[in-house]
């Protein structure tokens, strides 16, 4: 088993998550963050951690392309061990559904 990142945390970005992970398995895009599916040990601590409930375990249904998702851009983007403010569209994007197709972008984030 492994967590995963989805949609929900895109154009919000709180990154609470990447403090509490004992093996900093947490990748930062431009506007999202995603897990190293091979990496990350299922110790769950990042998963109460996120406010817009964007961190989910791989043995929910149909979360196969996600951990794909994960595994494709933790390869790609640098590692984030510390903390950082979330996006200034946070609050106006937390809960909305659909942010995959309309906000993603697979720009790298800055790292740290």
């Amino acid at each position: 088993m492994t967590y995963i990142v989805n949609d929900s945390c895109i154009s919000c970005k709180y990154t609470d998550c990447v403090e509490v992970c004992p093996v900093d398995c947490f990748y930062e895009g431009e506007n999202m963050l995603v897990i190293h599916p091979d990496e990350c040990i299922d110790c769950g601590v990042c998963e109460p951690e996120c406010p817009a409930d964007a961190i989910r375990p791989d043995t929910e249904p149909d979360m196969e392309k996600w951990v794909e998702f994960n595994r494709k851009y933790s390869e790609l983007w640098p590692v984030i061990i510390t903390k950082k403010d979330p996006l200034p569209t946070a609050e106006e994007r937390d809960g909305e559904t659909g942010k995959l197709e309309k906000y993603f972008s697979e720009n790298p984030g800055e790292g740290g």
